[in-house]
């Protein structure tokens, strides 16, 4: 928001130079950003009266003048090649040593023989405008020699100013002007809104009709007739270029005037172009097209509101006017338009459309809903009097949906405890009223405070505790350390066990990654996850930043295989990544989704990496399958059991097992199936375990029992039994352990084959058993018993035999 300090002037009196002014409005939190000094580069430039023009003797398209500077001396000999001006008139000197926009340094020259002690300017060199005709002439009564940015007013300062986007008050000159005069105690000068009601009536010149009032829940508007549409006055253009705005014509001029004045945007419509004087406001039609003033044809939708007459669209509504309705200089007739739209509406129009203006600015933060008609009757009065208009008789105020002011309790108490002062109440009603707040005193000592409606930000009472410390001023508050109590407390089972699986995993080579909790819809049929699965009914996001993010992980494979894929993609062919986090699966019994953990993890390419002692071998099945193993010891998981039944089927077929504990499916753990590595443009084998952690926890123990070892010596026995090839090993671990024998110390596969030495639907296992007793040394006998009883028992119960 840009504003000058003579503006602000003539709103309120106050005494502050502008250095001053700009430490008071930051202090107040509209913080300046910049300042501006206008008209500093003309201190060289004076009134001069023309005393003589005299055609130069030695060219046909020069002029010798003598001008009078204000010297009372000799008058000042200038050669000038503009015709517009005679003797007489009064006109603006460049002085020898003056410096023009542009670094253009006025200097003694001598022009065809004649000397020239000076310029006479143009409004385009001195700056005022793009293009001139010729020289400047300026009204009579100015007194030769001032300078001429003083004559004129052009001295004055520019302030930026950063607002947060709750200040739409102050989005106005008026605005700014009233924290400044709340802060000092004055009282704002507001312009006189009285037009003179002399002509024919309005309503028969003007009719509105609001169709949608929730868009639009106030519509006013003004009939001007005997209009003379031309260039703007120079006051006008200097007010509007000093805030950065271009001057079009007077009409339209007083509409930007206005808005930057009171904060509300106002429209100018060419009156003979609204077909039947009707205006109609209402939603766009889908797909509807309509061509704004920038000559641009733009497609509209439902959810845009629109200006229209009986037959078309002549305004898009709070952010631009329509080319076919503006204003031109053949207008003579002016219908002015004065509204409140609803903030939500604009907002999303001017930004689909990425059309920002000055008016979608303002109604985009709320306007005041009261000074519609306000606003109204001050920029008719102008336009008439710069347009020598006549207005008709009252205005149309189309207001369908009243506004109920805002009462908001405010304590004083609190609003001293919040901000560790000790100012009375009486100090702060003071201040509300200074901000034009009515205070009404409760019985119970707080107050009813009823916000203006031009603050269209303050809704609750720490909003009046903001108010109150910022009129009565941030370095008031007294500054405090704040007082918080330490506590502390050890982490429960669950989250010590979260720490200690990822310092396990790390500690066996894996790494730790972390991926979005958003994936693409199409991730779990990259799968091959029939669409029955549950892990394939996403929840949806609401508002997805991409279409490849647009709804929850069911599960954590798709972000491992990602990312595989990236880094092979960059040469790191060696992976071994985990992923602890949460997925995310709907659960129609309850409002939230279920959001069970997950330890998911991903390996691929070299075992140990290339080296000169190592043997570079690739990894496989029992590596993913010996990190799973590792992590059941962490949790001190019992009667872990693994199938090939019934496999995932993002996973190998026969190169993959389901976990259980007891009844209980824990996780899986396989091979990746080829077609879903091809999905996600991986070229070489992964392997992938997936565990529920929630049921890690709840399985596991968190007592750990240590046995001591027997003093006795063991005795150890080989066992080669011919089998199925259909009967998986762990059957016979399975029957081993049934048995129960407590000499019995370890067990272990170390051998098995399947080849041209046995039938072709057999396989060779051989078992290593370890016997040892922690009572005494076992004899030769008791051995061969215990042997014996294991070897008879799997004959009998699994129908092996022994090779």
């Amino acid at each position: 928001m840009k504003v000058t300090y003579n503006w602000l002037k003539e709103f309120v009196d106050f005494d502050l130079d502008p250095v001053e002014l700009a430490d008071l409005l930051t202090m107040l939190g509209l913080e300046v950003e910049a300042v501006e000094q206008l008209g500093s580069g003309l201190d060289n430039v004076v009134v001069a009266k023309v005393l003589e023009k005299n055609q130069h003797p030695n060219a046909d398209k020069l002029s010798l003048c003598k001008v009078d500077a204000g010297d009372n001396g000799e008058p000042l000999s200038i050669v000038c090649g503009a015709t517009n001006f005679k003797a007489g008139d009064t006109v603006a000197l460049a002085r020898i040593g003056a410096v023009l926009p542009g670094d253009f340094k006025i200097k003694r020259s001598k022009i065809r023989g004649e000397e020239s002690f000076g310029m006479l300017c143009s409004e385009s060199e001195l700056g005022f405008a793009e293009t001139s005709d010729g020289i400047m002439v300026l009204p009579d009564e100015l007194e030769p020699g001032k300078p001429l940015a003083e004559s004129l007013k052009l001295k004055d300062t520019v302030f930026e100013i950063g607002l947060t986007p709750n200040r739409a008050d102050c989005l106005s000159v008026i605005g700014i002007a009233r924290e400044i005069a709340a802060k000092l105690g004055l009282k704002v000068k507001y312009p006189l809104v009285s037009p003179p009601e002399d002509g024919e009536p309005v309503h028969s010149k003007i009719k509105v009709t609001i169709q949608d009032t929730e868009g639009c829940p106030r519509y006013a508007a003004r009939y001007l007739s005997g209009c003379t549409i031309g260039a703007s006055p120079a006051w006008l253009v200097n007010r509007l270029k000093a805030i950065g705005i271009r001057s079009i014509n007077n009409a339209v001029d007083i509409t930007n005037l206005v808005m930057m004045e009171m904060g509300q945007p106002l429209h100018a419509f060419d009156y003979a172009k609204i077909s039947d004087a009707h205006i109609i406001v209402r939603k766009a039609l889908d797909n509807e097209l309509f061509t704004t003033l920038d000559g641009q044809e733009r497609k509209l939708v439902t959810d845009d509101l629109v200006i229209c007459d009986q037959d078309n669209a002549v305004a898009l509504a709070g952010v631009m006017g329509g080319l076919d309705s503006e204003i031109s200089d053949q207008t003579t007739e002016i219908l002015l338009e004065s509204a409140y739209f609803t903030p939500a509406v604009i907002r999303k129009t001017a930004k689909r459309l990425g059309l920002h203006t000055e008016s979608s600015h303002r109604f985009e933060r709320g306007i005041d809903f009261e000074n519609v008609p306000k606003a109204l009757d001050r920029a008719a009065i102008l336009i008439a009097q710069l347009t020598g208009g006549k207005m008709a008789n009252g205005q149309v105020d189309a207001c369908p949906v009243a506004r109920k002011p805002v009462h908001i309790n405010f304590r004083p108490d609190r609003a001293n405890q919040l901000l560790g002062l000790e100012l009375p109440s009486e100090k702060m009603a003071e201040l509300f009223r200074n901000l034009e707040f009515n205070v009404v005193p409760t019985a119970n000592g707080s107050f009813q405070v009823t916000a203006p409606s031009f603050r269209v930000d303050l809704e609750r009472e720490v909003d009046l505790v903001e108010e109150i410390c910022r009129l009565n001023g941030f370095e008031q508050v007294p500054a405090t350390l704040p007082t918080a109590k330490v506590t502390s407390r050890l982490p429960d089972r669950y989250q010590t066990m979260q720490r200690r699986l990822r310092d396990n995993l790390v500690s066996a080579g894996m790494n730790e990654i972390v991926t979005f909790s958003f994936i693409s819809p199409e991730a779990t049929s990259q799968l091959l996850l029939p669409p029955e699965d549950y892990r394939c009914k996403n929840i949806a996001l609401c508002n997805p930043l991409a279409k490849e993010q647009s709804v929850m992980r069911t599960t954590l494979l798709p972000g491992l295989l990602e990312t595989a894929a990236r880094n092979i993609s960059f040469r790191n062919l060696d992976l071994k990544l985990f992923e602890l986090r949460r997925i995310y699966l709907p659960d129609p019994t309850a409002q939230m989704p279920g959001e069970p953990l997950y330890c998911t993890g991903i390996l691929c390419g070299s075992r140990h990496g290339a080296s000169w002692c190592n043997e570079n071998t690739e990894v496989d099945f029992f590596d993913a399958k010996g990190l799973v193993e590792l992590i059941f010891e962490l949790f001190q998981v019992k009667n872990v059991s693994w199938s090939a039944d019934e496999p995932e089927p993002y996973y190998h077929p026969g190169k993959s097992a389901r976990i259980f504990a007891g009844k209980k499916q824990l996780g899986t753990v396989g091979e990746i199936h080829p077609v879903v590595l091809q999905n996600f443009d991986i070229a070489c084998p992964v392997y992938a375990f997936e565990l529920n952690f929630e049921e890690l926890v709840s399985l596991g123990s968190s007592k750990r029992v240590i046995t001591a070892p027997s003093r006795y010596p063991d005795s150890v026995r080989d066992l080669a039994l011919l089998m199925n090839r259909e009967l998986p090993v762990s059957e016979l671990f399975d029957c081993i352990c049934n048995l129960k024998l407590k000499e019995l110390e370890d067990v272990t596969l170390f051998d098995l084959y399947q080849g041209d030495k046995i039938a072709a639907d057999s396989k060779s296992a051989a078992l290593r058993l370890r016997y040892r007793s922690s009572e005494r040394t076992l004899t030769e006998e008791d051995v061969q018993k215990l042997h014996q009883k294991v070897v008879d028992t799997l004959i009998g119960k699994l129908g092996v035999s022994v090779r």
